[in-house]
Parts: C-alpha cells; sequence; structure tokens
C-alpha cells in the first residue's frame, strides 16, 4: 500500500494534473462550471413549480427554464471557444470565436433560415446536445488559433490594433463557414445526428451499471489522493445533461423516465455528504473515543450534511489507508443499488434539473423527482455506508487513541 501511495503520489497524480490542467479539457470544465449557474435557474425552478400541485392557477414559469437549462447547449457552444482561446493567451479572435462557436452549432443542428424564419428543433439546444455544442466549441477554438499568428498587416503598419485583429479575424471565420456550408448544405449531413451517434458508446458505458459505477468509484479514488473529482466533470456532466433533458422529454410526452445516469442521481444518491459519501462517517466521529477523531466530527458534520466535505476528507482521508478504502468502496456500493432499484421501478429516475448540490439530503434527491420512496433510499444508503465504514474507522480510533496516549504520556 505505501508503494502504491507513493506511485500515485509521485507519478499518477503530476500527470492526472497536468492532463487536467491542458487547455483544450480545463476549458471544458470551466465551460460547464461557468454554464451551472445559468442552468441553476432552472433548480429554482422546480422548486417553485412544486405549488402548482397545491395552488390553482399558479404561474406557469417554465419560461425561465426554457430559456436557461433550454439553451445550455448553445451558451455551451459560445463560451467554450472563448475559454479556449484565454487559455491559450490568444485574446485576438476570443469575441469573434465566441459568436462562431455558437454559429457552427445553430449549423451542425440543421438550423435552417428561409422565407424570413428561422427554424431549429428547440431539443438540440437544450442539455440533449452538449455534445455537440462541445465539438462545435472545440472545432471553432481550433481553426480560430491555427489563423492566431497571421496577420494582413506588417508590423509598422498605422492599421489601429482593434481593427486590424477585426478584419484578420475574417480569414478564420470564412474558413468555419466554409466548412459547415459544405458539410450542411452541400453534402447535407446532419452534424448533430453524427456527432451522437459517435460519442453514444461513450453515452452507453456511462448509462450502464458498470459506467455509473465507474465514474463515482473514480471520483472518489482519486480524491483520496487528493486530486479534485472535478476532473471528472468534462466526462460525465455531458452524459448526465443529456440524460436528464431526454428523461424530462419522456415524462412530457406522458411516458417514464428512463436514463438513471444524471448529474441529480450522482449528487443525490452517490455523493451523500460529498464525494466519498462522508455524511455516515461525520456521525460515526461523533461516538468515537479519540479526541481527535470526535472533535473533526464535529467541525465537518454541518457542512457534510450540505454535501461539503473538504474538512474531513483533507482533514483524515487523503493518504489514509484505513479511511481511503471504504470511501473507495461505499461510493460505488451506492451506485449499484441506487441503478439496480431505478432499473427496478421502485423509484423515479430524474426527471428534474436540479444543480443544488449543496441542498441537505433527502431534500436533494426528492427535488429530482418527487418520489419518496427515493427519500428511502437514501436513508437506507446512509445506514449501509456507516456500516461500510463502521470497521475501518474503529481500527482508526484505535490508532488515534494509542498516538494521544503515547502523547500524554511524552507530554508527563
Amino acid at each position: 500500500m505505501k508503494r502504491f501511495i507513493r506511485w500515485m503520489t509521485d507519478v499518477f497524480g503530476p500527470k492526472a494534473n497536468a492532463f487536467a490542467e491542458n487547455p483544450w479539457i480545463s476549458s471544458v470544465q470551466d465551460t460547464m462550471v461557468s454554464a451551472v449557474p445559468v442552468m441553476i435557474i432552472s433548480s429554482f425552478v422546480t422548486i417553485v413549480s412544486i405549488l402548482n400541485e397545491y395552488i390553482e392557477n399558479f404561474p406557469d414559469f417554465s419560461y425561465l427554464s426554457n430559456f436557461t437549462m433550454g439553451l445550455s447547449s448553445l451558451m455551451v457552444a459560445y463560451l467554450l471557444p472563448t475559454i479556449v482561446l484565454e487559455k491559450l493567451e490568444l485574446a485576438k479572435y476570443r469575441k469573434q470565436a465566441g459568436f462562431m462557436g455558437a454559429v457552427s452549432f445553430l449549423a451542425m443542428s440543421s438550423a435552417t433560415i428561409a422565407d424570413g424564419t428561422f427554424t431549429v428543433d428547440a431539443s438540440r439546444l437544450s442539455a440533449s446536445g452538449m455534445f455537440v455544442a462541445i465539438a462545435a466549441g472545440l472545432f471553432t477554438a481550433y481553426v480560430m488559433k491555427l489563423f492566431s499568428e497571421n496577420t494582413f498587416f506588417g508590423k509598422n503598419s498605422r492599421m489601429p490594433g482593434f481593427l486590424a485583429d477585426s478584419f484578420d479575424s475574417m480569414a478564420p471565420i470564412m474558413v468555419i463557414m466554409i466548412v459547415m456550408f459544405i458539410l450542411c448544405n452541400v453534402l447535407h449531413l446532419d452534424m448533430y445526428a453524427i456527432i451522437s451517434l459517435i460519442v453514444s458508446p461513450l453515452i452507453n458505458i456511462a448509462q450502464s451499471c458498470f459506467g455509473m459505477t465507474l465514474i463515482v468509484f473514480l471520483m472518489a479514488f482519486l480524491y483520496s489522493f487528493g486530486i479534485s473529482p472535478w476532473i471528472m466533470q468534462p466526462v460525465y456532466y455531458p452524459v448526465g445533461l443529456d440524460a436528464l433533458a431526454k428523461n424530462a422529454a419522456a415524462v412530457a410526452a406522458g411516458g417514464k423516465p428512463f436514463l438513471a445516469m444524471t448529474v441529480e442521481t450522482v449528487s443525490g444518491w452517490m455523493m451523500i455528504g460529498g464525494t466519498g459519501c462522508t455524511l455516515s462517517l461525520c456521525i460515526l466521529f461523533l461516538f468515537c473515543k479519540s479526541e481527535k477523531l470526535k472533535s473533526l466530527g464535529k467541525a465537518s458534520l454541518v457542512p457534510s450534511i450540505f454535501n461539503i466535505n473538504e474538512p474531513i476528507v483533507y482533514g483524515t482521508i487523503v493518504f489514509n489507508p484505513l479511511l481511503m478504502i471504504p470511501m473507495w468502496i461505499c461510493p460505488a456500493v451506492c451506485s449499484v443499488i441506487t441503478y439496480l432499484t431505478m432499473k427496478a421501478g421502485l423509484v423515479t429516475m430524474p426527471y428534474r434539473s436540479f444543480l443544488l448540490w449543496y441542498v441537505p439530503e433527502p431534500i436533494l434527491p426528492y427535488m429530482t423527482n418527487y418520489d419518496f420512496r427515493g427519500v428511502i433510499l437514501v436513508l437506507a444508503l446512509i445506514l449501509i455506508t456507516a456500516v461500510i465504514w463502521y470497521p475501518f474507522l474503529m481500527a482508526y480510533d484505535k490508532q488515534c487513541l494509542k498516538q494521544e496516549a503515547d502523547s500524554s504520556g511524552k507530554a508527563k
């Protein structure tokens, strides 16, 4: 275990951080983070919509959701190339890149303009088009990068810099438009459908019990070595948002949600207390004999109720073999139980946007499906994770007691 921890610290950790800091990868992550505040508006709509069930003729606030979560892919297509160029320190075409990212996405989504009418399938602009939006944004950023060092004007030109940049941007804009024209207008390719087909294996894997479990396991595994679980966001966030949009569409059409792996599923049932399911651990800390652990439990309990577990993770779990192992096991077990329970129809799969991950359990999962059976599942998972944590914590408690006794003896 010591060799493994040393390898994770000296070899894997730096490589994982380097991968996460790659400007193209980190830009996808930053784009998702930037888009979350807008998409959270849908979460507030979800809360308010509860009143529709109890107050007759209560106003319908779905308009807010339609113009936030309903346009989330368009927003990502705009933000992504802008953020990529910022990270590459190529601000020359940053403003044009955002606009062209949105244009590329609309072209890929088969938008048409005829007889003064702009037409596009609204479902393609929502979270369902997230992967297409990412592809459009990265393509736009790449073309802009290729032309970033070229200019129509010499170094001694008297042309103002901002005006020269505007003229220079015409070249990459023309290339982007020609490529979109050939693909979408000449060849009549439905790029949205093609890209969706290409990423479908990834989505299918993530939507399986194995894939969903692997995602939450890797998040906890990396976190136990001090590596932020946000490194997995570019993988599971687009998949989860796409699934939620499809579930919502199915419910709106009178059907049932059918995709278990959503962002809401992960935060509601597989990260109880934060990544690694540490809420039950905080509760158990209160009953430890070690004063250190008891104090840490008191300090960490309230943050954990709001799914913030950095104090307890960095305070005692990171690089601690006795607590790292159950931290890997708990989310994996929760994932399997949640997946099987939802697939069996015992708990409704999330179909309402609710990205307020800091809302306490079990309110958080209930807001995603309005199903009290989901609340029961959360309480059961808290109990199950407590059972998993218990033997490892007892062993660690004895270690801490011995250390405290030794320190007390030396002090005397």
